[in-house]
């Protein structure tokens, strides 16, 4: 099942919330004893996370169960670990199977023993998961708005992606959005604009700002890019290119770290700060593109630091293990 984006949650009764694990979807399945652990696409990701196999082995033939598969450490969720395990040597994935294991969260039964459990609805599959998921971690659920509510504020620090919200008396369906939502909260960061590139056909028109950060050590790392819409283009260009460094020969270790390698760039001197929404941090990039928000004449550059992405943890805030004793 997909899940359509939505601005809030739905109300009003008749829907069912659970947090949105940020790793890879997942469908573990007993097929007569073979087992397979299938992503979204279909791809086979066993042997990505071998320690999962045990897990398998507790179900009986021609089951299958949907969930995540997570990693989770220090109390958050680790994409950036999660992606370290797709490595094509057997050794490196056994090795990280042992130092940072992986973990199946499932939310939803398929099939058990062979009976079609995806053709029920979503409360009496989650009734009869319950019934026989011991051994696995089951994903939290409740009929409550506000606890979907509270999800959205608390997950956040923790590296949830959102909620979901399913409405109830719906089979399974796969491959549709109908019946299934999510929200997923948007943050904002105050970024140094460090370069912008530029449109092909030469230095005419700005194409993104490109995004830096400074880290603990005074040096500025980039973090992502903003768009720049044609009707902003002139306010934009005003303000940035009186700072084109053409000295700097600021880069990065990726030889893409600030573009295609198909677009020009140009260092800015680092004294313009932007606020950006974004929703993810991957490794040390925004995972998807920013939307600009406005220029903050009023902030110095050398305040915008990781700490606008990565804020320390507020006492309320949940964590993973938190959450799978709840």
């Amino acid at each position: 099942m997909e899940a359509e984006l939505v601005s809030e949650l739905p109300a009003g009764g008749g829907w069912r919330y659970e947090p949105k694990w940020d790793g890879f979807r997942g469908v573990l399945e007993n097929d007569g004893g073979e087992l397979a652990l299938w992503s979204r696409n279909g791809r086979p990701l066993l042997r990505y996370f071998p320690e999962l196999r045990p897990l398998g082995e507790l179900m009986p033939a021609h089951s299958a169960l949907d969930g995540e598969i997570v990693i989770a450490r220090d109390g958050a969720l680790d994409f950036d670990a999660m992606q370290m395990r797709l490595h094509p040597a057997e050794s490196r994935v056994r090795r990280l199977a042992g130092e940072i294991p992986s973990t199946f969260v499932a939310f939803d039964l398929l099939l058990w023993k062979g009976k079609p459990v995806h053709e029920r609805p979503i409360e009496k599959r989650r009734a009869e998961l319950e019934k026989v998921g011991d051994g696995f971690e089951l994903s939290p659920v409740s009929d409550d708005v506000e606890q979907g509510r509270e999800w959205l504020r608390t997950l956040q620090a923790a590296g949830f992606d959102g909620v979901v919200a399913k409405k109830l008396g719906l089979p399974y369906l796969a491959g549709s959005r109908d019946g299934v939502v999510k929200v997923k909260p948007h943050k904002t960061a105050d970024c140094v604009v460090a370069g912008i590139r530029w449109k092909k056909g030469g230095r005419a028109t700005i194409a993104t700002l490109l995004l830096g950060l400074y880290a603990d050590d005074g040096s500025l790392t980039y973090v992502g890019s903003a768009a720049v819409g044609a009707k902003n283009q002139a306010e934009i260009a005003e303000k940035v290119l009186p700072l084109v460094d053409e000295k700097s020969d600021r880069r990065f270790s990726e030889p893409n770290r600030w573009g295609t390698g198909e677009l020009e760039e140009t260092a800015l001197k680092p004294k313009l700060v932007v606020e950006v929404r974004f929703d993810k941090l991957e490794k040390h990039r925004f995972r998807h593109g920013t939307r600009l928000l406005r220029f903050r004449p009023d902030k110095n550059a050398r305040d915008c630091t990781w700490r606008e992405v990565r804020p320390p943890r507020s006492p309320d805030d949940l964590a993973v293990e938190e959450l799978l004793r709840a």
